[in-house]
């Protein structure tokens, strides 16, 4: 393997190997003082990562499966963290709204370096009503309405002048009808069966907690090695 520095490597290993890992203090974490259920915890967590100047917390990895059984995984935006799950949005004619119609099993991940904290959730996606894709959508700002409205997605693109096109057309529609409706626009939960906080440690003395919901309405809390 050729050490770190060496004259011959190419800028790409020369980055990979300057990287630092929580190159700064991380807040500590005591299990023992978790709440019941993990919702609680994950609005505590979120609060702090926002506090601390995480970049855009609520960003988050959806993974799916396609219909061949081939995972699949993007990065979207949490729209809410409530008792019935984590919420999002998006067409139902795309390609997680299609994968996520014929197996709604899946799972979100959030990671916020600047504590060392990761999120795991695994669960069932249900859709929400009409009612809530409209009002989901109609809270976001223009731009996220005129991109709704240009639909499409994950359909093949001819070229760049057919979306610049197609864009210049949905934002003109968006700001003379803002209350537009997007048809395909589908409110999404991910109801938690698992839900696992990692707080890492500069010693690598990660604590991991697992909360897993079996068929009763409690939480089993669990921890588990790094």
């Amino acid at each position: 393997m050729t050490p770190a520095n060496a004259p011959n490597e190419s800028p790409f290993t020369r980055a990979l190997h300057s990287q630092r890992v929580w190159a700064t203090a991380l807040p500590a974490f005591d299990p023992a003082t978790a709440p019941a259920e993990p919702v609680a915890l994950f609005r505590d967590w979120f609060v702090e990562a926002a506090g601390a100047g995480v970049v855009e917390p609520h960003t988050m990895h959806l993974a799916t499966v396609d219909e061949a059984g081939r995972p699949d995984v993007r990065t979207l935006m949490m729209h809410d963290a409530d008792d019935r799950g984590w919420h999002f949005a998006s067409h139902a004619t795309s390609a997680k709204g299609r994968q996520l119609a014929a197996r709604p099993d899946a799972a979100l991940g959030f990671y916020w370096p600047a504590q060392g904290r990761q999120v795991r959730i695994r669960g069932r996606v249900a859709t929400g009503t009409a009612e809530e894709a409209y009002a989901d959508l109609h809270a976001r700002s223009t731009g996220a309405l005129a991109a709704a409205l240009v639909g499409r997605q994950s359909e093949p693109l001819p070229d760049l002048a057919t979306l610049s096109e197609a864009s210049d057309a949905a934002w003109e529609r968006a700001g003379r009808e803002p209350a537009a409706d997007v048809k395909t626009w589908t409110a999404y939960v991910l109801e938690p069966r698992e839900v696992e906080f990692f707080q890492g440690d500069e010693r690598r003395r990660h604590v991991r907690l697992r909360y897993r919901r079996e068929d009763g309405p409690g939480w089993t809390r669990e921890l588990l090695w790094p």
